[in-house]
């Protein structure tokens, strides 16, 4: 497996993630004064759920993400590929 970085200068190479983020930053980030990482976790939590299962998307003809991942038969979305620093290789039995 190889790392593709974004060229400095160029994030219309990952327009949809660009898109996203300044999204969650605008919407959420910029407007909230966070008093703790577990305040963090929630108003987060929250703000994800309103996105995917609230609020209707116009890309996605006006529906919502949850209601066409329904519709393909997922019932959550596919599990990360990154593994997060404090955990390892081996407590989730992979091995390369």
């Amino acid at each position: 497996m190889e790392w593709h970085y974004i060229m400095p200068g160029k994030p219309t190479q990952n327009a949809f993630v660009e898109s996203f983020n300044g999204r969650l930053r605008d919407e959420c980030l910029n407007e909230t004064l966070f008093t703790s990482p577990a305040n963090a976790r929630s108003i987060l939590a929250t703000w994800k759920h309103d996105y995917n299962t609230i609020r209707p998307h116009s890309k996605l003809g006006g529906r919502t993400p949850a209601e066409i991942a329904g519709k393909r038969g997922w019932v959550h979305a596919p599990n990360p590929v990154a593994i997060p620093s404090t955990m390892s290789h081996q407590s989730l039995g992979l091995y390369f």
